[in-house]
């Protein structure tokens, strides 16, 4: 008897193909133009940091494909896709799950039904109740100017997703990274966080860019001077910390991330011992001057009494009468706050009583 079986069927061949070729014509975002002006501006590509903040390999992408089709009869010839990626990956093999803006994508501006990929991500998060990271370039899902002039209205006084991401602060740890010119939505998006950092020079948050506000006060300013990291992560204290680079913000990520439990449906880890719980520090003796008119070290203090090098401080620079931070006892992650000194005697003012 012959091979019953058509020799000239391919199964499933052709669709899987299809996909890979959809998934390969997104991988290449805003087009290598687009991609060469965000590396000049000194800026990742949203790939590149997704594959910087995980451990290598391990992110699984939703929806890659996603996107809107150009085709030559039945053949696939194009594919202009979504500006959001989202998808599961692992930090120190800790699950967790990511949405990333591409900005060489009309600006990372979320018009119409992209948006619903970050809402899709954020909704993700809440529930396999594992911590979400957003890295925001752009609106983030507040759509263009242009897009919302041809639709003739705005999403005003609704917030996509808004509902989800209150219930995610009080169930799964939320971090934000601003990498470029963040406005609207996608900085409500950064502040709305249990932490939050952005680069200096590279990256900018504000309600509105500074077209708007020269159209409103006829004042001219540039993007540093009215969203700088400098001024958010000082006087405002919106966002926490401040970094040199988009790889510095995302080792901040993966350190808070260290000291949190995946929900608070579990414990935080506890890591192995390296430090001597018998450890005696002599300094301890000597640190904390007994003319209290004397300034000291809080920071050094919290060295010697801490498990070592496991402090991390957040909001170094603004409320600075007083030190914030997550530090470690026998492994055990602990929270810590201090007086400083010196600043105000390490009196609680209003910005510090915030920190």
């Amino acid at each position: 008897m012959g091979n019953s079986k058509d020799d000239s069927d391919k199964g499933w061949l052709p669709e899987v193909e299809e996909l890979r070729l959809r998934e390969s014509l997104a991988s290449q975002m805003g087009g290598p133009e687009n991609l060469a002006r965000h590396r000049a501006a000194g800026r990742l590509n949203v790939r590149e940091r997704i594959d910087k903040l995980l451990d290598k390999g391990s992110f699984h992408e939703t929806g890659a494909s996603a996107g809107i089709p150009t085709f030559d009869g039945d053949r696939l010839v194009k594919l202009f896709p979504a500006n959001f990626i989202l998808g599961t990956g692992r930090i120190d093999n800790r699950r967790v799950v990511v949405g990333a803006d591409d900005f060489t994508i009309r600006g990372g501006a979320a018009d119409a039904a992209i948006g619903r990929k970050a809402s899709y991500a954020e909704r993700m998060a809440l529930d396999l109740r594992l911590p979400m990271i957003r890295l925001v370039d752009g609106t983030g899902g507040g759509g263009s100017v242009k897009f919302l002039e041809k639709m003739d209205r705005t999403y005003v006084p609704a917030n996509p997703a808004m509902e989800i991401m209150e219930q995610l602060l009080s169930t799964v740890p939320v971090m934000s990274a601003a990498l470029g010119s963040v406005a609207g939505l996608g900085a409500a998006r950064v502040v709305f966080s249990h932490f939050s950092v952005m680069p200096k020079k590279t990256a900018q948050l504000f309600v509105a860019g500074p077209p708007v506000v020269e159209a409103a006060f006829g004042q001219k300013v540039d993007k540093e001077e009215l969203g700088g990291s400098s001024i958010h992560t000082t006087g405002f204290g919106a966002v926490d910390n401040e970094v040199a680079s988009e790889e510095e913000a995302f080792e901040h990520i993966r350190r808070f991330l260290s000291y949190m439990p995946n929900s608070v449906y579990e414990l935080p880890p506890v890591k192995e011992v390296t430090d001597p719980p018998d450890r005696r520090e002599e300094e301890l003796i000597r640190i904390i001057p007994k003319n209290k008119r004397h300034p000291y070290s809080i920071r050094r203090l919290l060295e010697l009494v801490l498990d070592k090098d496991s402090f991390f401080e957040i909001g170094a620079k603004h409320g600075r009468s007083v030190v914030a931070g997550l530090a470690r006892l026998s492994g055990r992650p602990v929270g810590v706050m201090a007086n400083d000194p010196k600043f105000y005697g390490g009196a609680i003012t209003p910005t510090s009583a915030l920190s």
